[in-house]
C-alpha cells in the first residue's frame, strides 16, 4: 500500500471511492464526494491523500482548514475518509489519518475536529471537549484532537464546502 498526496488524475477515482464508501453509512447523505470537489474547488482541501495498493486507489482522506469563534488558527477538520469495502478493516483507513495527522503537524497545524462515531478515532486520540461545540450536533459525535495543550474555546465552523449538495 502506498499512501500519497492526490493527484489531478485521481480525482475521478476519489469520487467513485467515495461514493462507494459512504453508500451504505448510516448517517450518511450521500453527499461526501460533493463536498470533496465543493473543497478542492475552493481551494481550501489542505491536505488530501490517497491509498493506493497495485495501481488502484482503493482509500481517500481529506483535511481542510476549521474556524474557531474564539480567533484561534491553525485547526482543521478532518473529513470525509474512505476505504473502498473490500479493503475496509485491513489498515487503511488508520494509516491515511495517521499520515494525515502527521502532515498537518508538520505545517504547524495546531489541531483537528471531526464528526463521526467515537469509537474509532478515540484510538488516535481524539475525544470529546466541551470547551468547542459544533452547534446543531450532538457533542458525543463530535472530537477533537489538539496537538499541544491549548484547546480552543468556542464554536467550530467547517467550510461551507461541508453543506455541498451536487
Amino acid at each position: 500500500m502506498i499512501i500519497r498526496k492526490e493527484q489531478n488524475s485521481d480525482i475521478e477515482a476519489i469520487t467513485d471511492v467515495t461514493i462507494a464508501a459512504f453508500k451504505n453509512h448510516p448517517i450518511s447523505r450521500q453527499t461526501e464526494h460533493f463536498i470533496v470537489n465543493a473543497l478542492r474547488l475552493a481551494g481550501v482541501l489542505t491536505i488530501s491523500l490517497v491509498a493506493e495498493i497495485d495501481g488502484h486507489i482503493v482509500g481517500h482522506i481529506a483535511f481542510s482548514p476549521i474556524t474557531v469563534s474564539d480567533g484561534t488558527n491553525d485547526w482543521y477538520g478532518l473529513g470525509p475518509v474512505s476505504v473502498l469495502a473490500d479493503y475496509q478493516k485491513q489498515g487503511i483507513g488508520k494509516a491515511l489519518v495517521n499520515k494525515g495527522l502527521s502532515l498537518l503537524k508538520d505545517i504547524g497545524g495546531q489541531g483537528c475536529a471531526l464528526v463521526e462515531f467515537p469509537d474509532y478515532y478515540r484510538k488516535f486520540g481524539f475525544n470529546n471537549n466541551p470547551e468547542m461545540i459544533f452547534e446543531g450536533i450532538p457533542q458525543e459525535v463530535f472530537l477533537v484532537l489538539p496537538f499541544n495543550k491549548k484547546i480552543p474555546k468556542g464554536i467550530v465552523n467547517f467550510h461551507e464546502g461541508f453543506k455541498a449538495e451536487s
